[in-house]
């Protein structure tokens, strides 16, 4: 009876994830297999074979792959820092990391662009100080996709992290150094393997935010440096060409599920070596 009771209560949340999720999904992803109506890989084929969308790939790809790591050599010691706190300077400290995901990702790429401009901050303190005679073109290029990538989605690193290294006992690593390890040994042999877990929650929120973010390439990448996701814009709003659109949705899609089964096989070896 309960179970019966149990199955009835799960219907109405398996009949919302199927109408609004499963089903938009199905709807984008399977007139993308057919051709003449028969199964075809003709449009992913194109899709490869193609020079120009390959260079949007592979920019889109190398993007949320150094932003990911970017986001984790960042991460890792921020969060060990923030988990170490008390509990007062912790939730601070947690409330400071996540105070810039309140704004608007359009005001932020506003705000980098002020920052990044021939006439931006950085190139007018280089050329105060005569370090450089003109300014460098920071903006519109990759780099400046990358910075606000990770100024982006760093609070989702660093957060993840948090929530696994505040569960770490002090009691291991006192005894890893009573053992004879220093501080920065006792790290990498007792918090960081313990940190897996968060470390991979937080890559794959950071390489999917990255993989599929439109705003901040749009604006800090410019025209020229075309990602995926302005790519679909480009198709649907400009060309008007919806099957094309959900082929590149369709790759994006199987990349991040590539990826995150990557990173767990990853991860489940690190665990087995005891890394």
């Amino acid at each position: 009876m309960k179970r019966k009771l149990s199955y009835v209560l799960i219907i109405p949340g398996l009949s919302i994830i199927l109408f609004f999720l499963i089903m938009p999904l199905i709807n984008t992803i399977f007139p993308t297999f057919l051709a003449n109506e028969s199964f075809s890989l003709e449009k992913y084929s194109k899709f490869f074979n193609d020079k120009y969308f390959m260079q949007i790939f592979n920019r889109t790809f190398r993007i949320s792959l150094i932003s990911s790591f970017v986001c984790m050599m960042l991460g890792v010691p921020v969060a060990y820092f923030i988990s170490r706190s008390s509990k007062k300077a912790r939730g601070l400290l947690i409330a400071c990391t996540v105070f810039p995901m309140l704004t608007n990702s359009v005001v932020r790429s506003f705000a980098w662009m002020n920052i990044l401009g021939k006439n931006g901050l950085i190139n007018k303190i280089l050329m105060d100080f005569n370090i450089i005679e003109q300014p460098y073109k920071l903006l519109y290029t990759e780099f400046a996709i990358i910075v606000g990538s990770v100024y982006l989605f760093l609070p989702l690193m660093i957060v993840s992290l948090v929530g696994v290294m505040e569960n770490i006992d002090n009691d291991l690593l006192e005894a890893a150094e009573s053992l004879g390890a220093n501080r920065l040994k006792a790290f990498f042999k007792i918090i960081f393997p313990l940190s897996i877990p968060g470390l991979i929650v937080g890559t794959v929120l950071v390489f999917t935010g990255a993989l599929t973010a439109y705003t901040t390439p749009q604006l800090l990448g410019g025209n020229s440096n075309m990602v995926l996701a302005t790519l679909i814009y480009q198709k649907t709003m400009s060309l008007g060409d919806w099957n094309g659109a959900a082929v590149v949705s369709t790759v994006m899609i199987l990349t991040t599920l590539l990826v995150i089964g990557t990173i767990n096989k990853l991860a489940s070896r690190l665990n087995e070596r005891g890394v």
